[in-house]
């Protein structure tokens, strides 16, 4: 009987890893153990922990493959080790590479991610010298933009290695999240494609929240009195009918309420990158224990507990 491999365990991420994670534990792991870049005594090995890292990464990548090798530890029939459904293979040295390809959507976060475009990065070749090159470089860069820019969404002109470049990051976007521009990248030698354009957001003047998804968290430390007897609290929220996308809302909290509760506020969280509306603000209360009690709080609280 055959072992089902563990390809969270290949890629070295936990089973709720992100697109991103995901494919920056390959990007490492393939650097890592390309066989040019082991002694020739561990080639061998190289090549088997190299076949192993690209298996995981097509299934992972994926999120249909992956949500079925979730439920039954495999991603179905035509996609394990000797092929993958409507994928493009190659050969490289003794092993063969699989890869995929969806096709023009500038919003994709890595399926068609090709395994040559890290051969060529961090070592200057593509792995066939006769081979002429399948496009241009592609270009990896970071953009720092408001808060309220990725709430309604921005267009910018932007400069890279390639030249100027108009870009358009839609509402609704999260730090760290990753949009490709096709043919944004380097021109490709001798007519060739161009490479693309990956640029990872990171966002400036972030709320006092916690985003989750759809989702923002927001933690409210209250009086333990407050606890007991019920406050209206103001929070924090997504709000779209104002310029900088925060407004502030009211929220009851009732009296007796425990350290820990969570109250929502529907539709005032992130917008929704897939669809419409947006997510929920998700309100934590911590009750607020006071150190010192002077004399006549003491007994008044002794008082309480002797009725």
């Amino acid at each position: 009987m055959t072992t089902a491999k563990n390809y969270y365990e290949i890629l070295g991420v936990a089973k709720n890893a992100s697109a991103e994670d995901i494919k920056k534990a390959y990007r490492r792991l393939a650097r890592e153990h390309h066989p040019d870049m082991v002694k020739e005594s561990d080639k061998a090995s190289a090549e088997k922990r190299f076949k192993e890292i690209n298996e995981a990464y097509q299934v992972l990548s994926d999120p249909q493959k992956r949500n079925m090798y979730d439920q039954f530890g495999t991603s179905g029939p035509g996609f394990g080790p000797e092929g993958f459904s409507g994928a493009n293979r190659g050969q490289w040295g003794p092993f063969t590479y699989t890869y995929s390809s969806s096709g023009g959507n500038p919003f994709d976060m890595g399926s068609d991610f090709n395994p040559f475009d890290i051969f060529e990065e961090a070592f200057g070749f593509r792995g066939f010298s006769s081979r002429r090159p399948r496009k241009g470089k592609n270009l990896y860069y970071e953009m720092h933009i408001d808060f309220k820019d990725a709430i309604f969404g921005v267009e910018k002109e932007i400069n890279v290695e390639s030249g100027k470049v108009k870009v358009k990051i839609p509402a609704g976007m999260r730090d760290g999240m990753e949009i490709k521009f096709a043919g944004k990248g380097m021109p490709g030698p001798q007519g060739a494609p161009s490479g693309d354009l990956f640029l990872t957001l990171r966002l400036r003047n972030v709320p006092d929240f916690v985003i989750m998804g759809d989702d923002v968290l927001v933690s409210k430390e209250i009086k333990m009195v407050d606890a007991a007897l019920g406050i209206v609290l103001e929070v924090p929220v997504v709000d779209t009918s104002v310029e900088s996308g925060v407004g502030r809302a009211k929220l009851k909290i009732p009296g007796g309420t425990q350290y820990g509760a969570r109250f929502q506020i529907r539709g005032k969280g992130m917008p929704k990158i897939h669809g419409r509306g947006q997510g929920n603000v998700i309100v934590q209360i911590l009750v607020k224990i006071p150190e010192r009690l002077n004399k006549k709080q003491r007994e008044l609280l002794e008082k309480y507990l002797e009725e």
